[in-house]
């Protein structure tokens, strides 16, 4: 049981580790990262300023961080496609097309939040 818990404590660590590799990779190299990541501190700065419900401000935050999240995995869908494809090819451009139409549709969803609780 001993060995059964360190090994499972390792392999959480190394999930750590990869994922703090993974965000620090992307906030290297692509500048749509730094600009959710401004916005989302922007948006939570506001979230926090305004009187808001917490479920309010748990949408507002939560949705936040899934656009950080549409963008990892869109980096993620990029980086691949480049890998495998690099020249021009009608299927990388639907699979880059796709991701990014993942990371707008997420912030819509923000958006639309956002408009419901200032609004509603």
């Amino acid at each position: 049981m001993r060995n059964l818990l360190a090994a499972e404590a390792k392999r959480l660590a190394n999930t750590v580790i990869w994922s703090w590799d993974g965000f620090r990779a992307a906030w290297a190299t692509e500048k749509t990262r730094r600009q959710w990541t401004l916005a989302n501190v922007l948006s939570a700065m506001r979230a926090f300023s305004l009187d808001l419900t917490p479920a309010e401000r748990a949408l507002i935050l939560a949705l936040g961080l899934l656009i950080l999240a549409a963008e990892l995995i869109n980096t993620a869908i990029e980086e691949v496609v480049d890998h495998i494809l690099p020249g021009p090819d009608p299927r990388s451009k639907k699979a880059k097309d796709c991701g990014s139409a993942c990371v707008a549709l997420t912030a819509i969803a923000a958006g639309v939040a956002w408009v419901v609780v200032l609004v509603g």
